[in-house]
């Protein structure tokens, strides 16, 4: 039977995965940065994608008419397997407007190298107080995941993700949410016996 290697927690014990407060943080803090990084961190935060998929992109694997970014999908045993995930209109109108302002005939669209993507993003992650393992494209990807598969079928999550394997994507699942906490509020109110306050991320 197939296992996940997937794991949410470092060896210490740390989450790998941001949280929503600090998504919303990191996406707060890209609106700040020049207009190449943004949209390529704008992208990771919207997509899940992995790190190398976006730096991957050419011009024409957006799909603005059908409102999607079409991606070739990494860590499979051979090439050439793509998927197509769902994009915000006001993000697709930014890169429409990037790419019209370059001019330029190359097909890519970045121009950075992925080492100088990573540090863009442990910068951003670094400014919006985000620290250790999670700090990082693995970081946001898992923070996609866990947030998307509470809001959304999870065999539509695992398509978005590129799994293989539906058990894969299922690791997202056990991961503490809103839900939970509120079902453990209703245990301390009742070992307490008076009701509780306490913000739910």
């Amino acid at each position: 039977m197939y296992k996940s290697t997937i794991s949410l927690h470092d060896h210490n014990g740390q989450r790998k995965y941001l949280n929503q407060a600090e998504r919303l943080r990191f996406f707060a803090i890209t609106r700040s940065r020049p207009v190449h990084i943004k949209l390529f961190c704008q992208l990771l935060y919207f997509t899940g994608a992995r790190i190398a998929e976006i730096h991957n992109l050419r011009v024409d694997n957006l799909d603005f008419s059908n409102k999607t970014v079409v991606l070739e999908t990494l860590k499979r045993r051979k090439r050439g397997i793509y998927r197509e995930i769902p994009l915000p209109d006001f993000l697709l109108d930014d890169l429409n407007s990037y790419i019209k302002f370059r001019g330029e005939k190359q097909p890519f669209l970045w121009s950075f190298s992925l080492r100088s993507a990573s540090r863009h993003i442990k910068d951003i992650m670094l400014e919006a107080e985000i620290l250790g393992a999670r700090s990082c494209a693995r970081g946001l990807r898992h923070g996609f995941a866990v947030r998307a598969v509470n809001k959304a079928p999870i065999t539509t999550v695992k398509k978005w993700l590129g799994h293989s394997r539906l058990e894969t994507t299922a690791i997202y699942l056990d991961v503490i949410g809103a839900e939970e906490r509120e079902i453990a509020k209703k245990v301390w109110e009742i070992e307490i016996g008076e009701p509780l306050n306490v913000a739910c991320s």
